[in-house]
C-alpha cells in the first residue's frame, strides 16, 4: 500500500467469507520473495483490509501459486480451517486447473504429456528420470500457419515447478515469450494464462467454477477467444 491505497487494482471475481477468488496480473508475484517487489498475496490482505476497514493484521492463506510471468485465476482462503481444505484439495488432485497459452510450432490436435520433474538449486525445472512425475493433458485451439505458432489449452494433471514451461519445451514447442526455457522471439511476455478454476468450496461444499481470458497482446492477438 502508498499512503492507504492499493498500488494496483486487482479483479476480484468472487469473495465470500471463507475464499477470494482473484486474477493474477502478469509479471507479480504470488508470493513475497528477496526481490521485496509487491505480490498478489500482499494485494489481496491490503483489498480486504481497505475494503472492510479492518484493523491490525489481516489472515489470507495462500494455497497454491502461479509463476510470476503467468497470469490468472488464484483463489486464497480466508480462514485457517478454508485454508486447510483447500490445500488437502490441491494435494489430492482434485482441483481442476486449466491454462491457454500460445507455442511454437504445430502440435497435436489433442495429446497427454507424462515426464518426470526435478527442480534445480538455479530455479530451472529440468526432464529427469529421477524427478516427480508430471502430467498434463492439451488440445489444440488453433494454428496460425503464418506466424507457425499453436493456441492451445491445457488441463494440468499435477503441479510441478514450471511444468507447463519445461513439458512443452523439450518438445520443441517452447511458449511464445519463455524467456527461460524458449527461444528468443518478439514476445515480451510469456503466453501463459489461467483461465479456469473449478473446486469445492471448502465451507458450502458447492462446486465452484471460475473463467477468464488474458487481454489480447503480443501472440494472443493471431487467434480468436
Amino acid at each position: 500500500m502508498e499512503d492507504g491505497k492499493i498500488m494496483i487494482k486487482i479483479n476480484v471475481l468472487y469473495e465470500d467469507n471463507h475464499i477470494i477468488v482473484v486474477e493474477k496480473p502478469f509479471n507479480i508475484l504470488s508470493q513475497g520473495d528477496s526481490t521485496g517487489d509487491l505480490d498478489l498475496l500482499t494485494m489481496v490482505k491490503d483489498y480486504i483490509k481497505v475494503k472492510y476497514n479492518k484493523p491490525g493484521n489481516v489472515y489470507i492463506g495462500l494455497v497454491h501459486r502461479l509463476d510470476r510471468p503467468t497470469g490468472g485465476i488464484m483463489v486464497f482462503a480466508r480462514t485457517s480451517k478454508a485454508a486447510s481444505r483447500l490445500n488437502k484439495q490441491f494435494l489430492d488432485h482434485t482441483i481442476s486447473k486449466n491454462y491457454l497459452l500460445v507455442c511454437h510450432g504445430l502440435v497435436d490436435k489433442k495429446g497427454k504429456m507424462i515426464d518426470k520433474i526435478t527442480k534445480l538449486d538455479n530455479g530451472n525445472s529440468i526432464i529427469d528420470s529421477n524427478g516427480k512425475e508430471a502430467s498434463l493433458d492439451y488440445e489444440l485451439i488453433d494454428y496460425n500457419k503464418d506466424e507457425d505458432i499453436s493456441f492451445v489449452k491445457v488441463h494440468l494433471n499435477t503441479g510441478r515447478h514450471h511444468q507447463i514451461r519445461v513439458q512443452f519445451a523439450s518438445r520443441n514447442h517452447p511458449l511464445c515469450g519463455d524467456k527461460r526455457y524458449g527461444i528468443d522471439d518478439s514476445d515480451k511476455q510469456l503466453c501463459l494464462y489461467s483461465y479456469m478454476l473449478e473446486f469445492v468450496h471448502p465451507v458450502t461444499k458447492e462446486t465452484m467454477k471460475f473463467e477468464s481470458l488474458p487481454k489480447k497482446f503480443g501472440s494472443w492477438t493471431k487467434f480468436t477467444m
